[in-house]
C-alpha cells in the first residue's frame, strides 16, 4: 500500500528531511533502557507524519516485532508492509470493520464493556485480544470497576493478549500520578491473573524498571520528540526542513512586513521571503516568535505567517546573504521540532503529523527512500 502523501503536497517546495537511520538508534535506545522487557513501537497517524513504510520497515530492520495504531485502517496498512509482526489496534474496532480486522489478523485493543461484549460475540472462545484498563488518564479503557463483570473466558491462560495503560504525565517524573497510575494497574494486572502486560510510553520508559513491565511502547521519543522537556534531550534528532528562498529585498525603518501590518522594520534592513507556510505544516502561531537557520546563523521570523510563505530578518547577514533558491533550515538540530513547538505554543507530536503530512519528504539514507 502507498503510504506517500497525496500528490498535491509532494508539489510543495518546502521539505522534511527524515533520518531513518536516527529513528533506528532511537529505537535501540529505548530496547535497551527497557532491559528484561520486550520493545514496541508506536507508528499511528502515518508514524507520526514521517512515513508508515519507510518507518515501520527501519523499525523491523532494527528488531522491532510489535507495533500500535490507532485505527483498524492503519492497521491494515502496516499488515501490507510487515506480513509476520504483532500489531495492535489502539482504539479497538467498529463493527463495520471487523472483516478488515480479520483479514488482517489485528489484535483489538477493548476499551469498554461493549467492546468486550462485541468481540466475545465476533469470535470463539480462545482468541486473544488486548484490553486497556483506565488508570487515570480518563480518555480510553475500562474502568476498575468493570473487571469484575468480565466472562471466564478472560480468566483462561492467553485469553488476555496484553492488558495495557496510558500514562498521563510521564514526562513530569515526579507527578504523583504516575506512581498512583503504577499502583491502580498493577491491582488490575493482578486481578486478571498477571497476564503478558505494558504500561510505558517514551516518557514512561525513563520512569524506571517498576513501569516497564512486559512491553515498553515508544512513540514520540522514537521521531525524536525530547521525553523528559526539562533535561537535554538524549534521543537523536530526526527531522529537518529546509525551504528555498525565493526573494530579498532591501526595506526602509518603519515598513510593514505581512498580513495585518503587524510587524514592522524598526531600521533599515533586508528581509528574505521563504517558500514554506502553514499549508505545509508550520504553524501560524510561531508568528514572529520563531527562528530559521541561514547561512550557519539564527535570523528572526518577522511578521505574519502565510499560507505558502514566510519572511525572515535577515538584516545581520553579509549583502548577498542569502540568495534566491539558497535554502535556509526551518527546523534542525540546532532549532528542533520542541523549540519550534513551544514557539508556536503547541507540542511536538502535533507538529510533526503536520509537516509530515502537507511536506515533500526527503529520506536519508537515500537507498532507504521507499518507491512509490
Amino acid at each position: 500500500m502507498n503510504s506517500s502523501p497525496p500528490a498535491e503536497p509532494c508539489l510543495r517546495a518546502a521539505a522534511l528531511d527524515v533520518d531513518l537511520t536516527a529513528i533506528a538508534d532511537n529505537y535501540r535506545w529505548f530496547a535497551q533502557r527497557a532491559g528484561t522487557a520486550a520493545c514496541a513501537a508506536c507508528v499511528k497517524a502515518d508514524a507520526y507524519g514521517l512515513g508508515l513504510r519507510a518507518v515501520a520497515r527501519t523499525l523491523w530492520q532494527a528488531g522491532c516485532r510489535e507495533f500500535f495504531v490507532a485505527s483498524v485502517g492503519e492497521g491494515a496498512a502496516l499488515r501490507a508492509l510487515l506480513p509476520d509482526a504483532l500489531i495492535y489496534v489502539l482504539n479497538g474496532y467498529l463493527p463495520a470493520e471487523l472483516p478488515t480486522l480479520r483479514a488482517a489478523r489485528l489484535l483489538p485493543v477493548l476499551n469498554d464493556p461493549t467492546q468486550v461484549a462485541a468481540f466475545e460475540a465476533d469470535f470463539p472462545v480462545g482468541t486473544p485480544a488486548a484490553l486497556q484498563i483506565d488508570s487515570g488518564m480518563t480518555r480510553l479503557g475500562l474502568d476498575v470497576g468493570d473487571l469484575p463483570a468480565l466472562g471466564p473466558r478472560w480468566r483462561q491462560p492467553g485469553a488476555i493478549g496484553m492488558l495495557l495503560s496510558h500514562l498521563a504525565c510521564a514526562e513530569q517524573p515526579d507527578h504523583p500520578l504516575n506512581r498512583q497510575q503504577l499502583e491502580r494497574f498493577t491491582a488490575a494486572w493482578q486481578a486478571l491473573g498477571r497476564p503478558r502486560a505494558s504500561l510505558a510510553n517514551s516518557s514512561g520508559v525513563l520512569l524506571g524498571s517498576d513501569w516497564h513491565f512486559d512491553l515498553v511502547r515508544p512513540g514520540a521519543g522514537l521521531y525524536g520528540l525530547n521525553p523528559q522537556p526539562d533535561q537535554p534531550n538524549p534521543l537523536r534528532p530526526v527531522v529537518r526542513l529546509h525551504a528555498p528562498v525565493l526573494q530579498v529585498r532591501e526595506v526602509r525603518e518603519d515598513t510593514s512586513v505581512g498580513y495585518g501590518a503587524s510587524y514592522r522594520m524598526r531600521a533599515p534592513g533586508r528581509i528574505a521571503t521563504v517558500a514554506c507556510g502553514y499549508a505545509d505544516g508550520y504553524p501560524r502561531a510561531a508568528s514572529s516568535r520563531s527562528l530559521a537557520l541561514v547561512d550557519g546563523r539564527r535570523m528572526p521570523l518577522i511578521g505574519r505567517l502565510s499560507m505558502d510563505l514566510l519572511m525572515l530578518d535577515v538584516s545581520a547577514l553579509p549583502p548577498g546573504t542569502p540568495r534566491p533558491g539558497d535554502e535556509v533550515e526551518l527546523l534542525g538540530t540546532d532549532y528542533d521540532v520542541d523549540a519550534l513547538a513551544a514557539a508556536a505554543g503547541t507540542i511536538g507530536y502535533e507538529l510533526l503529523t503536520h509537516l509530515g503530512r502537507l511536506c515533500r519528504r526527503r529520506y536519508h539514507p537515500a537507498q532507504a527512500n521507499p518507491p512509490e
